[in-house]
């Protein structure tokens, strides 16, 4: 039988998801790879297709807090103009946070993915970005890469 998380009522929880949220979409938006990496746990993972294709590496996973670190100013150099900000809400039960950036934006076609983490003592222990068929057109047409 299919389990189902439930959302909580901790109102402590739904404020560190909500807080770290907002801090890692600042930071983003600054491209300031410290403050970004500062919100992971030191064994922290992020998997995405680009982490294999900036790094040239057949998994697209990136552990570690250092390596983290040194990976997101490559994403920050690389990014297309497909890649824009328009999301829709934010989903949380306090563990998990996640949210979509659609395909389909209200000032045209944006790169498609879902951003998925999962939270441990305040932080960001595992982060996983699902690509849609756009966003994966951005890499097979090389628009990530400067």
């Amino acid at each position: 039988m299919t389990k189902f998380r439930q959302p909580t009522t901790d109102p402590g929880l739904l404020a560190i998801a909500e807080s770290l949220h907002e801090a890692w979409n600042d930071a983003l938006a600054r491209k300031d790879a410290d403050a970004l990496a500062a919100l992971y746990t030191e064994d922290a993972t992020i998997e995405s297709p680009l982490v294999a294709y900036l790094l040239g590496t057949e998994r697209g996973i990136c552990s570690g807090k250092d390596a983290i670190r040194a990976f997101l100013p490559k994403v920050f150099v690389n990014q297309p103009e497909e890649r824009r900000t328009y999301r829709n809400l934010v989903f949380t039960d306090g563990e998990v946070v996640m949210w979509e950036y659609p395909r389909a934006t209200p000032d045209g076609d944006q790169m498609d993915f879902t951003e998925v983490m999962e939270l441990a003592n305040g932080r960001i222990r595992r982060h996983r970005v699902y690509w849609g068929w756009f966003g994966v057109h951005t890499l097979t047409t090389g628009s990530h890469r400067r």
